[in-house]
């Protein structure tokens, strides 16, 4: 099976243009305004339009209303929609519908319990990615690109009957090691290529990228 990259959080055109030269397979643009990569539908648009196939383009949402969803479909074509908050297996079919695109839905991972949360997804979403859940004493926390990782092994033998990417504090250094122990076929990175938050280094996008092919 041939191994694939999300970069997410792409925040400029320059980031954008080296992720998919570097090979990236999917790119990720996050409509989150707490988060430091946020976007406006109107700023995403310049670069969404730099995305053709075979890559495709994906909007990450945090329990997103449905005006919010066509505000940045109205001005943005988007191949995926990535859902990264706490919406359950219903509100992922009622996005599949207003959307008419594939569905994403992250399932944040601390302890092997919160694996069974995968499954009620299984016969509804397109695509599962698996992050590190946040501790509740953690300042500032967010859905996700907090540059954590969880225990691995907990993916090691899980049987997951739909596509499934990895995600949670990947850098260069720990990206082969991650998809070793998981047997990932597909990663998310976001922190781990950035400069700092919200802003991201093309040389480590590049890096990235070489660590996961090698892996």
């Amino acid at each position: 099976m041939p191994f694939h990259v999300k970069i997410c959080g792409l925040d400029r055109i320059e980031a954008v243009d080296a992720a998919i030269e570097a090979g990236a397979r999917w790119t990720g643009f996050v409509f989150y305004p707490p988060s430091p990569r946020n976007l406006s539908p109107e700023e995403a648009a310049l670069l969404t339009a730099r995305v053709t196939q075979p890559v495709d383009a994906v909007g990450l949402f945090v329990d997103p209303s449905d005006d919010e969803l066509a505000a940045v479909l109205d001005k943005n074509l988007l191949d995926m929609i990535q859902l990264h908050g706490q919406e359950t297996p219903e509100r992922v079919a009622e996005v599949k519908a207003l959307t008419e695109l594939p569905v994403m839905k992250a399932i944040k991972l601390a302890e092997p319990k919160d694996m069974d949360e995968a499954a009620a997804y299984f016969n509804v979403a397109d695509q599962l990615l698996f992050d590190a859940k946040a501790p509740d004493d953690m300042d500032g926390a967010l859905p996700g690109g907090n540059a954590l990782s969880f225990d691995w092994t907990m993916l090691a033998a899980a049987d997951i009957p739909l596509p499934w990417m990895l995600a949670g504090g990947l850098t260069p250094e720990n990206v082969a090691k991650a998809v070793a122990v998981t047997g990932a076929e597909a990663v998310d990175v976001s922190s781990g290529v950035e400069a700092e938050p919200g802003v991201k280094d093309l040389a480590k996008i590049a890096a990235f990228m070489d660590a996961a092919r090698a892996s």
